[in-house]
């Protein structure tokens, strides 16, 4: 039987309306670093039920719009490892959701899988960039607020919801005035089971690139507390920590258990309500008014 929070949600999927839109983000091509040689795009199947998409080589955007829209816009990032994209349980059902709450949902397809090791995020990162720019360019003509688009990710797809929080302007592509703005930042971040923030040697320590600044924009952190590794929701606890220390607008929320890549999966734990703790806190920030 399913838990009262799914029915519910199944429930709401019936405020989603609109077919959605999908744009490229890189018209004349995404740019890759010289000698990156990757296959045709593919579906994965393992039989777990997760569907993965790896390969991505022409990354996009897919609008999806509520039936009653607030104006508010939310990226969608679904993790994978930066291997492959968990597009489903990380994605689109995380988009349903979002519309039923009156925002527009923003699928990322960015580029997996890694291109360079020792910086896996550099291209998702400028897909990122260039998708916070596009929609800032068209907000009038899907009815979105410029000021108003947020970003939310899971595990490698939470790590790089961070990186374009606090690294949004740093850009290492050149830039087209008509599809990327001057401060590509989001007004909001919601990073759940964030990876690589911290390294495995130690977790009680954020790595030298997360550093958040008096402009960092509010954010909501979700974890369990038996996720381990680098993914350790100790790397959560940190970041949040750094936001108190600027008394910056931040909520943190750790579960007892639920482990990694939970997604929107009704596993029958309370991270199974992770979604309406966020939903609960983009009201109580007036995003959804």
């Amino acid at each position: 039987m399913k838990s009262a929070v799914s029915a519910l949600f199944l429930t709401a999927l019936s405020a989603t309306a609109a077919e959605p839109v999908t744009i490229k983000l890189w018209p004349q091509g995404a740019p890759e670093q010289p000698g990156v040689k990757i296959g045709p795009e593919e579906e994965i199947q393992k039989g777990d039920g997760i569907k993965r998409v790896t390969n991505v080589t022409d990354p996009t955007i897919t609008i999806y719009k509520p039936e009653k829209a607030n104006g508010t816009s939310v990226i969608v990032c679904p993790g994978g490892g930066y291997s492959i994209l968990a597009s489903e349980h990380e994605g689109t059902k995380v988009c349903e959701y979002l519309n039923t709450l009156g925002v527009t949902s923003v699928l990322l397809k960015y580029r997996v899988p890694r291109r360079d090791p020792a910086n896996p995020s550099r291209e998702p990162l400028q897909d990122a960039q260039r998708a916070i720019g596009i929609l800032r360019h068209r907000a009038a003509e899907f009815g979105l607020k410029p000021d108003r688009i947020g970003i939310l990710g899971f595990s490698a797809g939470g790590h790089l919801t961070v990186m374009a929080t606090l690294h949004a302007n740093e850009r290492t592509y050149p830039q087209d005035a008509t599809l990327d703005v001057p401060d590509a930042t989001p007004n909001f971040s919601i990073p759940v089971y964030p990876a690589y923030l911290v390294s495995k040697e130690d977790t009680f320590t954020l790595l030298p690139e997360i550093k958040v600044t008096e402009k960092s924009p509010p954010i909501c952190l979700i974890h369990a507390h038996d996720d381990k590794g680098v993914t350790s929701a100790s790397s959560s606890a940190l970041l949040y920590l750094e936001y108190k220390k600027l008394n910056l607008p931040a909520e943190l929320h750790i579960f007892a258990k639920g482990g990694h890549g939970f997604g929107m999966k009704d596993t029958g734990l309370p991270t199974a309500s992770w979604h309406v703790r966020v939903g609960e806190w983009m009201k109580a920030m007036g995003w959804l008014e």
